[in-house]
């Protein structure tokens, strides 16, 4: 090989010194050095130059710090989506107090928003008239009472006259008897024995009338018992109308609106006050008849109200109806959910909550899932050996995604520890080094 002209020689370039700043070769030892280069099997200009310099960051056969990984318990749960439906809250119960007769409205006791219990005395309407027919109906029937004692009397007459016809016609027939006898003898005379047998006959005759009589009288007195009754009737109608003068309240809760004011006349009818039970509150939704066969009475559901935000309140499924809206095929049901307290009012919007009943599997975040080939899956599990951690590499087949979590259908068994995340690619049977937020093993 031939040298350059004079004054090119090779530059010389220590370590991290360009070209630019290099120094020129004395020609003779440029000379030798293209001589040395051109021998068979010489070493590299580089690599007689470069290769001592030192490894940056360390000597060699420095073992390599083992990758960190967060290591998480595999835990069992379901993807299963929640169904939500929109309805509106409504009491347990509620009942509208109408006046059942007519009358001036003298005062009512309550307002919205009041408590009452289920008897309580609310309002009241002018009694008068109804008190002044009840004393009229109460007055007849004491006179009708007062009928049936004299029939009675005059029945216990009529029997004491029915005794003593017996007694004498016992007595006549005794002479009629005797006399006969008497006749046949000769004692007396065959006319005596006639007359005896003639008034023994006519007592007889007498106590038939007075036993018909008495028939007569205890007809008369079933009659008049049967007025008195009527008429009992007839009063307890003229008490009950008196009683609907005074309004009660149906059932136990609160007042939720009013509808008249003391002072008005009211007609039989005209609605007063409307009560409502707030002890439990119920929410009616429509539900898809896709749905249908996902639901039951007595499940369990989860109530939001925009009323109390952040809260959730627990609740069931009350009654599912057996008829279907023939147009839109929506259900109604019927959710119910405890109040305590009554902080539930009536009207709220509600978003009612159903979980689907899922097959619960294994669950890890979708960062745990490593792809070494098209249609194939694996997660790194961990074994801990000592002080020493080894990551092993698992094929897992997988099911449903959703919200970046992963559904394990078989693979990897609930309790076993795997790698969430690692600071670099994992090979099977490396050794790692649990980081700070992993899960104790």
């Amino acid at each position: 090989m031939r040298c350059s002209k004079r004054g090119s020689g090779l530059p010389i370039l220590p370590a991290g010194q360009s070209s630019g700043s290099a120094r020129q070769l004395p020609p003779a030892f440029a000379l030798a050095l293209a001589l040395l280069l051109s021998v068979p099997g010489s070493v590299p200009y580089t690599q007689m130059f470069w290769a001592q310099r030192p490894v940056e960051g360390g000597g060699q056969g420095r073992a390599p710090r083992p990758v960190s990984v967060d290591v998480a318990i595999a835990q069992v749960g379901s993807l299963g989506a929640d169904l939500r439906y929109t309805g509106t809250t409504q009491p347990l119960r509620q009942a509208t107090l109408r006046t059942r007769t007519e009358g001036l409205l003298l005062q009512l006791a309550v307002d919205v928003g009041d408590p009452v219990q289920a008897g309580q005395l609310l309002g009241q309407l002018d009694p008068t008239l109804l008190q002044a027919a009840l004393l009229q109906a109460q007055s007849q029937l004491a006179a009708q009472e007062s009928q049936v004692a004299q029939a009675q009397a005059q029945l216990s007459n009529a029997r004491t006259q029915v005794e003593q016809a017996r007694l004498n016609l016992l007595q006549l027939e005794a002479d009629a008897e005797r006399l006969g006898q008497l006749a046949q003898e000769g004692a007396v005379s065959a006319q005596q024995a006639e007359q005896a047998r003639t008034a023994a006959r006519t007592a007889a005759q007498a106590l038939r009338s007075a036993e018909e009589q008495v028939r007569v009288q205890e007809q008369a007195v079933i009659a008049a018992q049967r007025q008195v009754e009527a008429q009992g009737s007839l009063v307890a109608q003229a008490q009950e109308r008196l009683s609907y003068t005074q309004l009660r309240s149906p059932l136990t809760g609160v007042v939720l609106s009013r509808q008249a004011d003391p002072g008005t006349f009211l007609n039989a009818g005209a609605d007063v006050l409307t009560v409502a039970d707030f002890s439990q509150v119920r929410v009616e939704f429509p539900l898809s008849e896709l749905e249908l066969a996902r639901v039951q009475v007595g499940q369990a559901v989860q109530v939001e109200l925009d009323a109390f935000p952040g809260q959730r309140f627990a609740g069931q499924i009350a009654r599912i109806s057996p008829a279907a809206d023939p147009q839109a095929r929506l259900i109604p049901v019927e959710v119910v959910i405890p109040n305590p307290g009554g902080r539930i009012g009536s009207g709220l919007l509600a978003r009612v909550e159903l979980t689907r009943p899922q097959a619960q599997r294994v669950i890890v975040p979708a960062t745990a899932i490593q792809q070494n080939e098209p249609g194939a899956a694996l997660v790194f599990v961990v074994e801990r050996q000592g002080e020493t951690a080894r990551v092993l590499a698992r094929p897992v087949q997988l099911g449903a995604q959703r919200d970046g979590q992963v559904e394990i259908v078989s693979g990897l068994e609930a309790g076993e520890p795997f790698v969430v995340r690692s600071a670099a690619p994992l090979q099977d049977g490396q050794e790692v080094q649990l980081s700070v937020i992993s899960e104790r093993l």
